[in-house]
This record gives structure tokens, C-alpha cells and sequence, in this order.
């Protein structure tokens, strides 16, 4: 069957006004800042760009519409996502930023009414950040959550939650968590994780250190959190007991695609600065655009661009039918992150001196897609994850031939 795989007018409408949006309010004061949102002023400054969305009519793109969202399925927030990444702080601006954008993504799927009306509802009109707190110190959850190490222990009148966390984004000034704990087993055991809502101002929660990263465009930092005897009721429970593994897939795959979105308008800004480079700047009696060294970096950037965005509709496709699309956004991540990795750093050696200076954003650019590679599973995982159900597949298929 047939995939339409083309944006909707709407769509179409609300991606042209992002992109005015974007060229004339936002990126003027990632440039003021360089891409530091921190030294922009954070969340008060977070307040005020979010303003300017709403002003456009392009806030919360991807939130129910009961919750002052635009209500996009996938296919459709891809071309707005793209324009609103061509700046470090669009995403921000548009409320689409990580974590919050999958936080409201799973909570919309997932939560129960008293929990939409407490923490999704506030979270899509941008009142309040979030933060998703899963990854541990060694040998906790990282690339392999089975390892989860923080536990959930059974308290009268509702649970016990103690343990470690790290990278945990956006949680210094977070209004809430969602929690990942051990309910069930030990670390290393596939199930036995449940998900929790919690309230920043816990007693118990304690958000420590900012981790040094070489991004700089995402509000809270990643920070080193602990549960401390952390004690929840029953109805803080997100979804079913010894779920959580289950329910985290809702998130993934969705935010997976939505950070190729982002980036995917990132590594097109800076195509779009090499490729204006090349057609202004001359050497040995030519453009630069006319070198064929230079026109195969240019190709090659074109390609890697078109190839990102095929293979992010096509999972968007996926996702939007219902199917969890394990295996094609795990290859629009794995392909689109090591894409934009390369656009941009292409367009940093086509503009030479300039392209490593602080006069263009090219190396702003490069800082932020280079976790990409790494955050939401690193390459070398879902390379495994996808050679494994491709072996399995084989493996069914021979089965099925010698019946």
C-alpha cells in the first residue's frame, strides 16, 4: 500500500511560519548569545521566546489539542520540527525541546486523567519544564536499561524510591520527573521496571552536579539527580506496576525521530552557510562552488540531507499507523545522526578558517548534533538491535521452509 509521505497544507502553513519566526526573532539572539541558553537567561528566557511562538501561532506544534497544542501526528510536526531546529534555541522557543517534547508525547498515551490535568497540562503550556530520569551511574541503566539499579520498594500507602541517576536533562528547575524504577527482580533482568511521577519538590529528590557537556542550548543542564528515600502514593504510578520497559517504547521511538527533526534543520542551516560560502568565495581563479572537491562535498551533503529525511518519514509513517517502528526509527536515528554529523562538519571544511571561527555557527552547530550520536542509544546499539531482528527474521524464514 501506498505511503503519502507529503506534508498537509497545514502542516505546510505552520513550518513557513516557524521558519519567519525562527530567521527573524529567534536566531538573532542564539547568535547574541552563541547558542548558550544558560547565558541567554534560561528559563526567563525560555518565558520570553516561548511568547514569541505563541504569538505566531506555532506553540506546542505536537500537543493535544484539549492542552492549547496544535495536535501534529508525526509526519506532519517533521517539517515544522525541521524549521524550528534551524536555530540551537527554536526548539525551545516552539516548546518541542527534549525532554519535555516526549515527556508529552508518552504522558498524552499513557497517563490517567488526574495525571494529565496535574502534569501534562501544564507541561504543553510551557508553565513548567520536566525531566525523564532513567540513565544511571556504572554499571546502572545506559545503553543497556536492563541494568536498571534504582528501586521502588512497597511502603504503606504507596512506594519507597531510592538510587542514583546522571545526565539527566533539564532537571535542575524541572517542576517534575518521571521516575524509572526497579519494581520487580534485579539489574540485568529484561522486565520488572515501573515509572513514576514525581513532584520536584519531593523530600527525598536531590538534584546535584551539572555534568559538562559540549552542548549548550538545553534548559537544566544534565545533572547528576538522587532518590533518597523518595516516598510516592499509589496514584503516582505512570501506567501499570512492572511495565515501564513497555511504556518507555511509546517515548523512544517518537523522540528518537523528533531529535532528527531538530537537528535535521540544524545540519540544513549549515549546508545552507557552506553552500553560500562556496558561492561567494574565490581562489585559483574560481569559485570555490566550481571545484570538484568542493561540488562533492556539497553533493554528498544534499544526499545525506534528502536521504535523513526519507528515511525519518518513512518511520514518522510507521509510528503515526500505530507500529512502534522499532527497526525503521532505529535506522533513521543510526543513518540521520551520523548524516548531520557529516553535513556539518562538510560545511565547516568547505568554509575553511571561517568555518572553525567563532564569525560563522558552524562549530555552535557541530557542539550540539554531536551527542546525537550518542544520546537516545548510541549507533553501535541499535546497529545491534537491528542486525538482531534481521538475523531473527532470517533464521524464522529457513524455519518455516524446512516445515
Amino acid at each position: 500500500m501506498a505511503i503519502d509521505l507529503t506534508p498537509t497544507a497545514r502542516a505546510r502553513r505552520v513550518a513557513e511560519a516557524t521558519r519567519r519566526l525562527v530567521r527573524e526573532r529567534i536566531l538573532p539572539l542564539e547568535n547574541e548569545h552563541a547558542g548558550d541558553i544558560t547565558a541567554a537567561g534560561g528559563d526567563s528566557f525560555r518565558a520570553t521566546i516561548q511568547q514569541y511562538s505563541r504569538d505566531a501561532g506555532v506553540f506546542a506544534p505536537h500537543a493535544p489539542v484539549e492542552y492549547g497544542g496544535l495536535g501534529m501526528d508525526m509526519r506532519d510536526r517533521a517539517p515544522v520540527f525541521e524549521e524550528a531546529g534551524y536555530s540551537v534555541f527554536g526548539p525551545a522557543a516552539l516548546n518541542i525541546a527534549a525532554p519535555d517534547e516526549g515527556n508529552i508525547h508518552m504522558l498524552a498515551h499513557i497517563a490517567s486523567a488526574e495525571q494529565k490535568v496535574r502534569f501534562l497540562a501544564p507541561l504543553c503550556r510551557g508553565e513548567v519544564r520536566s525531566a525523564f530520569a532513567m540513565t544511571e551511574p556504572p554499571p546502572g541503566a545506559g545503553a543497556d536499561p536492563a541494568a536498571l539499579a534504582t528501586t521502588a520498594a512497597r511502603v504503606p500507602g504507596g512506594w519507597r524510591i531510592d538510587g542514583a541517576k546522571q545526565f539527566i536533562t533539564g532537571a535542575d528547575g524541572a517542576g517534575f520527573f518521571i521516575i524509572m524504577a526497579r519494581t520487580a527482580g534485579a539489574p540485568g533482568d529484561r522486565g520488572g521496571a515501573t515509572m513514576f511521577l514525581a513532584p520536584a519538590e519531593a523530600a527525598g529528590i536531590r538534584v546535584g552536579r551539572h555534568i559538562p557537556t559540549i552542548d549548550r542550548s538545553m534548559v537544566g543542564g544534565h545533572c547528576e539527580v538522587t532518590f533518597d528515600g523518595l516516598q510516592l502514593p499509589d496514584d503516582a504510578v505512570l501506567g501499570e506496576v512492572d511495565e515501564g520497559y513497555r511504556y518507555a517504547q511509546v517515548r523512544l521511538g517518537p523522540a528518537r525521530m523528533t531529535h532528527v527533526m531538530r537537528w535535521l534543520g540544524s545540519a540544513r542551516r549549515a549546508h545552507d552557510i557552506a553552500l553560500d560560502y562556496s558561492a561567494g568565495r574565490r581562489l585559483f581563479g574560481r569559485r570555490l562552488g566550481d571545484l570538484g572537491m568542493a561540488q562533492k562535498m556539497i553533493a554528498d551533503n544534499e544526499i545525506d540531507l534528502a536521504a535523513t529525511r526519507a528515511l525519518l518519514l518513512t518511520a514518522c509513517a510507521d509510528l503515526d499507523a500505530g507500529d512502534l517502528g522499532a527497526t525503521s526509527t532505529s535506522i533513521a536515528k543510526v543513518y540521520g545522526a551520523e548524516a548531520i554529523d557529516r553535513v556539518i562538519d562538510r560545511s565547516i571544511q568547505l568554509c575553511g578558517g571561517m568555518g572553525v571561527s567563532e564569525d560563522l555557527p558552524l562549530s555552535r552547530l557541530q557542539r550540539e548534533v554531536r551527542p546525537f550520536r550518542i544520546y537516545d542509544g548510541p549507533s553501535e546499539v541499535h546497529r545491534w538491535s537491528i542486525a538482531k531482528r534481521a538475523v531473527r527474521r532470517a533464521v524464522q524464514a529457513r524455519e518455516e521452509e524446512s516445515r
